[in-house]
């Protein structure tokens, strides 16, 4: 992850090319998550840029279809647009935005900006009328000038079937949630995400799965425990959340969303690691002492399901992050 400081984004990017990373995103959490991704366009040369994730539904089609193509210009065509849909009470309360049908709607918003942008694209006329979302006004003077690496692909954030099955119809990838399982990915996401492919005619090795998987490790006992207690706080506060918790319910777990929710709204915050246990824990994340066998236990648990591996390991020093890349490369 991209660092959200933009006085140290271009230090920062070269940081991360110069470790060995494929890519690198930025977030949209309190922060605008374009901004670090032009400073680090400018001050990198190979790595590939992302947004994991931008909020789709704080914007119209049109505002992110520019966004997304000004960048993808920049940075040389190593632009992708990562988009989510947030949940309901961000998108009305914090954006004061619509909300509604969001698998639909997120739907129709890639249909909107690929209408956008193959407009641009072939001076072809701009048509798009859709349930939600409506754009059919183009004129010359709005078209970018620069059209040099042309749109960027797009990756859609998806927890539930109905999202999963719209990624794989009309992204060219699905960004898995932190809060997923392989049980979870194998049972839900994947044959969802077969069934927008179908739709769309394409098959899996056409379409990119990413998962920022949890890691529990440290090169010492100390960096262990930090991580650990990290990573249980961090699954606590995802576990509160009422849209996860089909997630926790395919384990029988459905329990711990009512009591997490529960300590989130007495504010015992610094309380609900506790509700993660050793097998929820070991579960929902990669726990070992030893960094070595991080990469291993990855492929054990999801080689074959998933396509790229969203780094959550921060070794704390350059030589060891660099191996640890290294090996899961070639893992």
């Amino acid at each position: 992850m991209l660092s959200a400081n933009l006085d140290q984004a271009p230090q920062a990017i070269a940081a991360l090319e110069a470790v060995g990373y494929d890519a690198a995103f930025s977030a949209e959490i309190n922060n605008d998550p374009f901004f670090p991704l032009i400073l680090a366009a400018e001050h990198s040369k190979r790595i590939a840029l992302t947004t994991s994730i931008s909020v789709a539904f704080a914007r119209n089609p049109m505002t992110m279809a520019n966004l997304a193509w000004d960048l993808n210009q920049y940075a040389r065509g190593r632009f992708t647009l990562g988009l989510g849909s947030q949940i309901k009470p961000h998108i009305t309360r914090r954006f004061s935005m619509p909300w509604s049908r969001p698998a639909a709607r997120m739907r129709e918003f890639i249909l909107a900006m690929q209408a956008i942008w193959t407009c641009w694209e072939t001076g072809g006329e701009l048509a798009f009328e859709g349930e939600f979302y409506q754009h059919t006004l183009m004129t010359p003077m709005f078209v970018p000038a620069d059209a040099t690496y042309g749109a960027p692909g797009v990756n859609l954030a998806a927890v539930g079937p109905l999202m999963s099955e719209v990624a794989g119809e009309v992204a060219n990838g699905m960004i898995a949630h932190t809060f997923t399982t392989e049980k979870y990915l194998r049972q839900v996401t994947l044959p969802a995400v077969e069934r927008g492919l179908a739709t769309s005619g394409r098959s899996r090795s056409a379409f990119d799965i990413s998962i920022p998987v949890m890691v529990v490790t440290g090169a010492s006992e100390e960096v262990y425990t930090q991580s650990r207690s990290r990573v249980q706080g961090q699954l606590a506060f995802y576990a509160s959340t009422p849209a996860y918790r089909p997630v926790l319910e395919l384990h029988g777990w459905g329990d711990l969303q009512t009591e997490a929710h529960r300590l989130t709204r007495a504010g015992r915050w610094q309380d609900m690691g506790e509700l993660i246990s050793e097998d929820i824990l070991h579960t929902f994340a990669i726990v070992s002492e030893d960094i070595d066998d991080v990469p291993a236990l990855l492929t054990q648990r999801y080689g074959g399901l998933v396509d790229t591996w969203m780094c959550t390991v921060d070794t704390g020093d350059s030589g060891l992050q660099r191996k640890l890349i290294a090996d899961i490369q070639h893992a």
